[in-house]
């Protein structure tokens, strides 16, 4: 039995409220966002790890978040009262406001939406009231045993096992994870889980071997950002235990350069660890730890980190080399060198991401990235470097994209030739991976004097057309904002049955895609239909996706369909480091699905609020709430600004929720939102670039199509 843990919920009058929830689950995460749309005030009651995310995710997406916990400090399970204090200026300094020490007496209602009510305020015993549009309760989980109480096993803070993992009532039923209760604790941690697992496994192969004691379980995290550590008894003396009173503790306390350390000692025996800002050495004081050496022969040095004892560092191969197979590498997934070290010799691993995928290690909080690297580097052998600066562009050069982009820039190299001549590329001629990217940066970086280089594009870039599967191409026109007429239906029927095209479909982005065109026949259509290339097939913008607005909805806020028209007019010529898509929401119903969109702009009543870097592909990504503004010349211009600078600093094939996470949402945000003087340059940077952009499918001249390739004869 694996039922897992349920989210707490205190009982409280008003917790079953509209907009309260717990988070849990993807269903809870999803409720919040859509609250963040609309409403201002949130309240996360609770401020361990889950309620600090939520918090700290809310208040990026513009709502002003109050963190409530009944507790005198923050994390108080996982740091102590110095470090949680720590913890809790650093997140003030970010905007979240705290009420510490504070009960929750109850949630209160507004009747006028709805009898259920939706929450409005919180209420504390002291009656102070604060307002709250949602409130989140994080504030712990229990084990979820009502099906094993239904089948009468015995449950005392979870279904009670014993050290086999067998349930103590019937020795045929096993229990792992969160539910389990194994000498009086139930783990909500993933690594005890593997533990527990392996011995239930042993028992359930009928090797009978395996027997499981307890875990000494460390925390290695972000909090938003913020690294902590912690293990064992990192309270020490503060404890209270009787047991614990001649502990003794080494601290190390920087607070400007946000830095605390404390170790605790106790008979020559490091007993517990608690970092703030600096865990790099944490593993290795879990490792003393667990093994319960004496270190009164390190102690002057114990503080300062395992750089500093003996031959040992974190750097290179010496760290890893001289970890036993039964080490642990990865606290948070349980994953030992050993594990690691036959994972890449069996199966022949070389990459991180290979490791990560077949063992987990540092899949998770990444905090022991850097030692599987080094694992991987002395196993796999070969000239594997742990973690290389930079990521060759291909395999003609052992420069980076950023370096490429560089060189572009400083010494105005405007061909590829030049940037293979400076730059001592391997390969004279380049490659199909290095040639589109460089011939990007050339035209991006210097427009209207570096000159397009048509032959390093793509297949579908040359023939202006999506090429499919069978050799036929489709042909999207361009449609403004996914409105049309009855004269461009016209057409676009016409050339359907003129040339025998098979199928045409309505697209996700609301235009009309012609599907089994003839390559030959390609010019002939472009012409017929009479339309603007949507370009479908280049890393360009693709598409502006609308509602129908407030010019007919009855609960859009803003004309989307103009605004959407606006934008894609203005840029539809713009091309990028890989496809670009827009869409306008006109209210935050967001029917036009803005939210996860390379750039989504939702309609409300005070005027537009900005959405960036999402993502709707293989993994979907919401995008980043990041301003609101008053005006569509205001929408226009912070679009082409966010647009420019994913142009001139992304990197070929880089999608703009990846570009963001590399350089940083504050980064773009001081570009854009802090800098007024570079948002304008920006803008216009981008509008001179654009400006005299042919149309490939009518000015096929002016953009360099080699027409040749239409020819019947040529083609076969």
């Amino acid at each position: 039995m694996a039922t897992g843990s349920n989210p707490f919920i205190l009982p409280i009058a008003g917790n079953s409220l509209e907009g309260v929830l717990a988070y849990r689950d993807i269903a809870d995460t999803q409720a919040m966002i859509d609250a963040a749309q609309t409403y201002q005030h949130a309240v996360v009651i609770g401020g361990g790890l889950l309620g600090l995310e939520a918090a700290n995710g809310l208040m990026l997406r513009g709502m002003q978040v109050t963190v409530v916990h009944v507790m005198p400090t923050l994390m108080e399970r996982q740091l102590d009262a110095v470090a949680g204090k720590m913890l809790q200026q650093s997140l003030e300094d970010r905007g979240l406001k705290f009420l510490m020490g504070a009960q929750t007496e109850a949630l209160l209602g507004n009747e006028d939406h709805g009898k259920s009510g939706r929450v409005k305020a919180v209420r504390f015993k002291d009656g102070r009231e604060i307002p709250a549009d949602l409130v989140v309760m994080a504030v712990g989980i229990r084990p979820n045993t009502s099906l094993a109480q239904d089948m009468h096993l015995h449950c005392d803070r979870g279904i009670v096992v014993d050290d086999t993992m067998q349930t103590v009532t019937d020795a045929r039923i096993y229990s792992v994870g969160e539910c389990a209760a194994h000498r009086g604790v139930a783990y909500g941690l993933v690594a005890p889980l593997f533990e527990q697992a392996k011995v239930a496994a042993n028992h359930l192969a009928q090797f009978g071997i395996g027997h499981y004691t307890g875990s000494l379980t460390s925390t290695k995290l972000k909090v938003t950002g913020i690294d902590l550590f912690s293990a064992g008894n990192f309270l020490g003396s503060a404890s209270g235990r009787a047991e614990d009173a001649n502990c003794e503790e080494i601290v190390m306390s920087d607070p400007s350069a946000g830095v605390y350390k404390k170790l605790v000692v106790q008979n020559d025996r490091l007993v517990g660890a608690c970092l703030y800002g600096d865990t790099v050495d944490g593993s290795w004081y879990f490792k003393l730890l667990r093994d319960g050496r004496s270190v009164a022969d390190i102690r002057d040095q114990l503080m300062f980190g395992e750089s500093n004892i003996g031959d040992a560092g974190h750097e290179g191969h010496n760290k890893a080399a001289a970890m036993a197979d039964s080490d642990e590498v990865c606290g948070c997934n349980g994953v030992t060198k050993g594990t690691i070290c036959k994972a890449i010799k069996d199966k022949g691993l070389f990459t991180l991401d290979e490791v990560r995928k077949h063992t987990k290690a540092s899949a998770s909080c990444g905090s022991c990235t850097g030692l599987v690297e080094q694992i991987l580097m002395f196993t796999a052998g070969g000239d594997y470097s742990a973690t290389p600066k930079t990521k060759a562009m291909c395999g003609c050069t052992e420069h980076g994209h950023q370096a490429v982009r560089d060189a572009i820039v400083l010494h105005q190299l405007l061909t590829i030739p030049d940037v293979f001549k400076f730059m001592a590329w391997g390969t004279p001629n380049g490659c199909a991976s290095c040639r589109p990217a460089i011939n990007y940066y050339l035209i991006s970086s210097w427009p209207k004097v570096a000159k397009d280089d048509p032959q390093s594009r793509f297949i579908n870039e040359r023939s202006h057309a999506n090429i499919q599967k069978d050799g036929t191409y489709s042909v999207i026109p361009r449609m403004w904002g996914g409105e049309t007429t009855a004269d461009e239906l016209r057409r676009i029927a016409n050339a359907v049955d003129k040339y025998k095209i098979p199928t045409v479909k309505v697209t996700g982005g609301q235009r009309i895609d012609l599907l089994g065109v003839k390559k030959e026949d390609l010019q002939a259509v472009w012409k017929d239909i009479g339309m603007p290339s949507g370009h479908a097939y280049a890393k360009a913008l693709r598409t502006v996706k609308t509602c129908v607005g407030s010019e007919w909805c009855r609960m859009g806020t803003q004309d989307s369909t103009q605004m959407g028209k606006d934008l894609e007019r203005a840029m539809w010529r713009m091309y990028a480091p890989h496809k670009v898509k827009f869409a306008v929401s006109g209210c935050p119903r967001n029917c036009a699905e803005s939210g996860i969109k390379d750039v989504g702009i939702i309609g409300v009543d005070s005027g537009w609020e900005m959405h960036i870097a999402g993502n709707g592909g293989i993994k979907t990504e919401v995008a980043h709430f990041f301003t609101k503004l008053k005006t569509a010349q205001e929408v226009l211009e912070y679009t082409g600004a966010f647009m420019q600078l994913y142009r001139e600093e992304g990197w070929y094939l880089e999608r703009t929720v990846h570009y963001v996470k590399r350089v940083g949402l504050d980064h773009v945000k001081h570009r854009i939102l802090d800098d007024a003087e570079g948002r304008q340059a920006l803008w216009e940077r981008l509008q001179f670039s654009l400006d005299g952009e042919p149309d490939p499918w009518f000015e096929m001249d002016k953009a360099a199509v080699d027409t040749r390739q239409f020819d019947k004869l040529t083609i076969s």
